[in-house]
């Protein structure tokens, strides 16, 4: 069994109300040996306040986690932060790396041309060909910025927000046709993302999110683990991307059988921005 969750958020990410200690309460009664918050640190994410979303104060943050790991020696609570990544934030993001001392760093897209996928507004006027197509260009341009981190999120992050899918998804449906439709055309072009993440030593995660959501896949797709194995991938972390205590560790039972059918031996945890590797029981 698995028993560290390496995405997990709380109330210091704008989306989240969690507090730390529900959080670590809950990971010791599913009998969790680590887990690693990395909440969203989102620079020049669009506001519709003064108020910045997704970034908070690092200081603060760091030393509660810090504090948090001291009070409670039964779990080891690690410092990691989640990246959005596009052009216009490198210098914050490597400052942040720099004079944070961390344990995970998790690069994401979350903004494609400055609109989050999550919103309508960003299918208005596209095909969806269209859209997906420029979410994964928006992503192997964001592996060529310099940005430090250490696995790439959620690579298949738009899937859960196409029309089609949220209105599956508010009637509590699945279709496993529509999810092949949203994968098979975009393979070149994900081939030629994970192509650059294991040319710049990094790796990706599987985020059991996509179960939650009802994809009936992890983010991303057995298929895009499958792949990124073949090409000769070996770094893979396993997250929940919870942002409530009760979905720590969702699904995560599913996993190791998962990633041996798609040919791993191992999966990742990093301490110290240092990867570990731990076989698949």
């Amino acid at each position: 069994m698995i028993r560290s969750d390496n995405h997990i958020h709380s109330y210091y990410s704008t989306d989240s109300e969690a507090s730390m200690t529900d959080i670590i309460e809950e990971a010791r009664h599913m009998g969790f040996e680590s887990i690693c918050f990395t909440d969203h640190m989102d620079y020049n994410f669009p506001s519709v306040t003064e108020i910045p979303d997704f970034v908070f104060d690092m200081n603060k943050y760091t030393s509660e986690i810090s504090l948090l790991d001291i009070e409670n020696p039964d779990i080891n609570i690690r410092k990691g932060v989640e990246l959005g990544l596009k052009e216009d934030v490198v210098k914050k993001c490597l400052e942040l790396t720099k004079n944070y001392s961390l344990d995970f760093v998790i690069g994401s897209t979350h903004l494609v041309d400055n609109i989050d996928p999550y919103d309508d507004e960003y299918w208005v006027d596209k095909t969806e060909r269209k859209a997906i197509t420029r979410y994964y260009e928006t992503t192997l341009n964001n592996l060529s910025l310099g940005i430090d981190f250490d696995v790439y999120g959620h690579i298949d992050y738009i899937i859960r927000y196409t029309p089609k899918m949220k209105i599956l998804r508010s009637k509590g449906l699945n279709d496993e046709e529509y999810s092949t439709e949203c994968l098979m055309p975009y393979l070149d072009i994900i081939e030629e993302i994970l192509k650059k993440i294991i040319s710049l030593g990094k790796g990706i995660e599987v985020n059991t999110a996509g179960l939650k959501y009802g994809l009936c896949h992890p983010n991303p797709n057995e298929k895009i683990l499958k792949l990124y194995h073949e090409l000769g991938g070996e770094i893979i972390t396993i997250g929940s991307d919870a942002h409530e205590p009760k979905h720590i560790g969702y699904e995560f039972d599913v996993i190791p059988d998962m990633l041996k059918a798609c040919g791993f031996k191992y999966y990742t945890e990093f301490k110290n921005r240092k990867p570990v590797m731990i076989t698949l029981d």
